[in-house]
């Protein structure tokens, strides 16, 4: 009898992992980083819901650190095994584990001061850069839309899913009643810049499928660009800082995009524009390399540019002490830095260095899961605290979600409805509760049998 068993984004956004027992074999489908509250999220991201050394194998959608981010622990726990990704995710995930080996070491060393003064015990990183590189050395390619062996009786599949450079939803058969079961992974939005559309849900028997924005509808993509040129060209005008939090791989390389369409069509004038994460500026050349990824659109400039990402007007930064003179700098400015959701990373500093004037805006352009301080940006807190210091929080904070890589709830109810009814059960993942239950709902209205919203280790037989 098969059996799923979720513990990560059951019920929350982050941490997603989910296990599937069949035949003996254990397949793991993600293992991402839990994020939000700090000890919370350690104590999360230390216990696996099966012993590690158990699981056979890892099927990866993407390269996202909620996706990817536990994968060091995992190994460093005992996993020996495999883990299947698209070509694309392997050398993203490559540049990601090692820059998240470097967060959790430095996260360590700022609790530990903490600690040591309050007398307390210190704590270790979650994992090292060398756990790090025994994680890359088990990721193995498979392009999307060939079948592949998980398991001598599990046989899956990658198809396009639209939501970053590379990641996939995923199609898994079951020699055991000849059963399929697909995992979404992270729906992507059809006509995002860059990327291709995401491809339809293939039938399946079960479902498990994201619902981050299962009740909530976003923006048109096709007002962002203009949207965009209206934030940079007020904030201009009032002689300020436009200080973008944005996710190093995807929504960097999507504004950046953008913001070359607007200077080469002349509707924003030159100004500097910095890309400020050294993680972003490792994945934008991970971008160039895999032009196969592209739409259309996107590969027609990049031929045209000789480079869409590397436009003149952009300036790439890598070392701290150039981070640091850009808040030297008075003149208005365009600041892309990470982590999206202002948890971590050097947008902190930019932001410390620039939330405190009207003359400035925090463009939000991601999704920003519960108690972040992004999230908090979002909800109009008037102040926030940031390295321990209390600020006003007087710059203009926009939201512009129509750039969000996930799917709103039109187009998450367009992806779900051919397999409604043939598919027997449905589980929703990687939504905060009111989302799942919105999707939930509409899933229900349109003919699904059964669709569930797991709580974290609820496990569920496939007859």
């Amino acid at each position: 009898m098969a059996k799923l068993i979720f513990h990560g984004a059951a019920g929350e956004v982050t941490g997603s992992m989910h296990l599937l027992e069949t035949d003996g074999a254990c397949v793991a489908l993600d293992c991402g980083l839990f994020q939000g509250r700090r000890e919370e999220s350690r104590r999360k991201n230390l216990t696996f819901p099966r012993p590690p050394e158990r699981i056979t194998a890892v099927v990866l959608s993407h390269a996202h650190i909620d996706h990817c981010g536990r994968l060091p622990r995992l190994v460093r726990d005992g996993f020996d095994g495999p883990i299947y990704c698209t070509p694309a995710t392997l050398d993203l995930a490559t540049v990601m584990l090692a820059d998240s080996a470097h967060i959790q070491a430095e996260d360590v060393k700022f609790l530990n001061k903490k600690k040591a003064r309050r007398g307390e015990a210190l704590v270790e990183p979650l994992y090292s850069i060398e756990d790090a590189i025994q994680t890359m050395r088990r990721l193995h390619a498979v392009p999307f839309g060939r079948p592949f062996q998980v398991t001598p009786r599990v046989t899956a599949r990658f198809h396009e899913a639209g939501h970053m450079l590379g990641s996939a939803g995923v199609e898994l058969k079951l020699n055991e009643g000849g059963r399929t079961l697909v995992f979404s992974g992270d729906i992507g939005r059809p006509g995002v810049p860059i990327l291709r559309d995401p491809q339809p849900l293939p039938d399946c028997d079960y479902l498990i499928c994201e619902s981050t924005y299962g009740g909530r509808r976003s923006d048109p993509v096709k007002d962002m660009k203009p949207r965009l040129e209206k934030v940079v060209n007020d904030t201009i005008a009032r002689g300020g800082k436009v200080i973008i939090p944005a996710f190093s791989v995807g929504r960097t390389q999507t504004i950046v995009y953008n913001l070359h369409e607007l200077f080469s069509e002349g509707r924003i004038k030159r100004l500097p524009i910095y890309v400020d994460s050294p993680l972003a500026v490792n994945a934008t050349e991970v971008f160039r390399m895999h032009p196969e990824c592209y739409d259309r659109d996107a590969r027609e400039l990049d031929r045209q540019t000789n480079g869409m990402l590397g436009a003149s007007i952009i300036t790439y930064v890598r070392d701290v002490e150039d981070s640091k003179a850009i808040n030297r700098k008075r003149s208005p400015c365009v600041i892309i830095s990470a982590s999206g959701m202002c948890e971590t990373g050097r947008i902190l500093h930019h932001l410390r260095n620039n939330i405190r004037s009207e003359k400035n805006t925090v463009l939000i352009v991601g999704f920003q899961a519960a108690h972040t301080l992004g999230r908090r940006l979002v909800e109009g807190a008037r102040t926030v605290k940031i390295f321990g210091e209390t600020l006003p929080a007087r710059a203009a904070v926009v939201v512009l979600n129509g750039y969000s890589s996930h799917a709103d709830a039109e187009e998450l109810r367009a992806y779900v409805a051919p397999q409604a009814s043939r598919c027997r059960r449905a589980f929703l993942v990687h939504g905060e509760p009111d989302q799942a239950e919105a999707l939930r709902r509409s899933m229900g209205e349109m003919g699904y049998a059964g669709v569930w919203t797991p709580s974290p280790g609820e496990e569920f037989e496939l007859e």
